[in-house]
């Protein structure tokens, strides 16, 4: 599997691998490295589980593995390691943006909107003080 721009690193995968769940059970578990990037990914686009490339493995069980962890406290776990290994160096930026609609971005300009009946513009309408 070739690295991809955000999967983990092989620093990264050497600091949370030890502390990974490893009970055995019947069948052989899909690689762990794998799942965690499948679910990074995830995390990362903000797209449904369903979404999941298939170089990730199943949806299903980075969905499974994700919610597993959660309750063992696994990703505290993860997490703590991680910043203890960066030495609080780690930064993160949350690059979120917010468009209009495609249907708000098409007012004319100039054009004043009226408000709906019933709907007073006076400053005492909305609570300010000293509205007198």
């Amino acid at each position: 599997m070739s690295v991809r721009r955000y999967e983990l690193s092989d620093f990264e995968w050497s600091v949370i691998e030890p502390l990974l769940p490893n009970k055995p059970r019947g069948v052989a578990r899909v690689d762990d490295r794998r799942v965690l990037n499948g679910i990074f990914w995830r995390l990362r686009t903000g797209s449904p589980w369903a979404d999941i490339p298939e170089r990730y493995g199943p949806p299903t069980t980075c969905y499974n593995r994700f919610v597993r962890w959660r309750k063992a406290g696994v990703w505290d776990r993860i997490f703590e390691a991680v910043s203890r290994a960066y030495e609080g160096e780690l930064q993160m930026i949350d690059s979120s943006s917010i468009r209009v609609h495609q249907h708000g971005a098409n007012a004319k300009k100039g054009v004043r909107r009226k408000p709906r009946l019933g709907t007073t513009l006076q400053p005492d309408a909305w609570g300010a003080r000293g509205a007198d």
